[in-house]
């Protein structure tokens, strides 16, 4: 029989109930999303991702997923990007799981491969010292060949694609022995495994190419791989793209189908997922905001840039429209990833995490309050405040400091350190301090 709470008692909210992805206990509801952290791959790496999460569990998050890290060699986006593509570099990683658990949070490790947009296909000093051609599911479409122009391409082959999977799965193992609890598949933003689910890229006639549910198979693979090398009660989540935003014309992945994904990634063994509305290009529709003007402000930003791009101008106004048509296109709305959350939530038994635009702690209980999802996850937050947890978690009502600026985004690009480089909440920050 239910227990009353009692006359002016009030109801212990919904934040603070711990949640079981997969075999780990989650001590409540908020988490840290993956952003990268810009600590590269050099000796020091392992401190500065220490460095960063340990302020968000000591502020009381209850789980951080560490941003995009890559499981082969050629595969990241960005000189930030961390490799994990053999035993040695991954446990190297130990002390960030060690500083996570320390202070009772969880910690999953995002992994992922960029594909065609791996550094070798856009930054200079990387394209020209690469001896081997990017990695792509099928020949790029017309609308991204003109990026590509000069750089060599080669599309996996089916042999190709199972020891892709492979490399997750051994990728995953080492976490697990590095003392992570549980790893995300990323597969949005254009990565490598969002390719393979996207009709927009997947042309392929094998079973990887051509219906859902062969494009699909690449997760399922993944999924076995996955719980041959790390075990079957290793946590394992992934993102789910759902009504993807494509030129005219072009074949998406349709809300519909996002949903039927959820439905498959729930029957290949996921613990869980995050489902997320964006575009089939890498651009800011994945984080809504404000054009970043520092690539134009900031001068030692603006040359980066210029030597990344080997001094050309045509790309670089390529990249500034990019920023900016995306600004317009896809402003900050709070919330933006309800329709998608809310409807997974529907049609899986498996956890649903929230992600996109979520700043508040009204917001975030609101979520958990309808139902709506069972994990609620900020990522920008965390640059401004790396102790916002602590406020999320006692309802305060004062809104995050992020202004969703995207002036983080640039310096990310360029594997510069992850912080906040908004001037605006540095000031902000110093008058909260007096």
């Amino acid at each position: 029989m239910a227990q009353s709470l009692g006359v002016g008692a009030v109801e212990p909210r919904k934040v603070h109930s711990p949640i079981s992805i997969g075999s780990c206990i989650v001590r409540n509801r908020l988490y840290r999303a993956p952003v990268l952290e810009g600590a590269g791959d050099g000796p020091d790496a392992p401190s500065v991702y220490a460095d960063a999460f340990r302020e968000n569990a000591r502020s009381g998050v209850g789980l951080i997923i560490q941003g995009n890290s890559c499981v082969t060699e050629e595969g990241r986006s960005s000189p930030g990007m961390t490799l994990v593509n053999t035993r040695e570099r991954t446990l190297r990683l130990a002390k960030v799981a060690d500083a996570v658990h320390l202070h009772g949070a969880r910690i999953f490790m995002q992994i992922g491969h960029a594909g065609i947009y791996s550094m070798e296909a856009w930054h200079d000093a990387f394209a020209t010292r690469r001896d081997g051609p990017v990695l792509a599911v099928s020949t790029p479409p017309i609308h991204v060949k003109a990026a590509l122009r000069g750089i060599s391409v080669k599309v996996l082959s089916t042999d190709d694609v199972r020891e892709l999977a492979t490399a997750f799965g051994r990728t995953s193992g080492w976490a697990r022995e590095a003392g992570y609890d549980g790893v995300q598949i990323a597969s949005s933003n254009a990565k490598l495994i969002h390719q393979f689910l996207s009709a927009f890229y997947n042309r392929r006639n094998d079973e990887f190419g051509g219906s859902l549910r062969n494009r699909a198979r690449i997760l399922e693979l993944i999924a076995t791989e996955v719980r041959l090398h790390a075990g079957e009660d290793f946590p394992l989540t992934v993102k789910i793209p759902m009504g993807e935003d494509a030129p005219p014309m072009s074949p998406k992945t349709s809300f519909d189908e996002g949903l039927e994904l959820c439905r498959l990634a729930e029957s290949f063994g996921y613990h869980a997922i995050t489902p997320v509305g964006l575009s089939v290009f890498p651009h800011a529709s994945l984080c809504r905001g404000a054009d970043p003007t520092d690539i134009l402000e900031v001068t030692s930003i603006r040359k980066r840039f210029e030597e990344a791009l080997g001094g050309s101008r045509i790309k670089m106004a390529v990249l500034r429209w990019g920023y900016r048509s995306a600004a317009k296109r896809y402003p900050f709305q709070p919330v933006w990833n309800r329709p998608f959350f809310s409807a997974a939530k529907q049609v899986v038994s498996i956890p649903v995490f929230a992600v996109g635009g979520i700043r508040t702690s009204e917001e975030i209980e609101g979520i958990l309050a309808a139902g709506e999802a069972d994990m609620v996850g900020m990522g920008r937050p965390f640059y401004a405040e790396p102790d916002v947890a602590s406020q999320i978690l006692s309802g305060s009502e004062q809104p995050t400091l992020c202004e969703s600026s995207n002036r983080c985004l640039p310096p990310q690009q360029l594997g510069m350190k992850a912080r906040c480089y908004n001037p605006n909440v540095a000031r902000k920050k110093r008058e909260l301090a007096r």
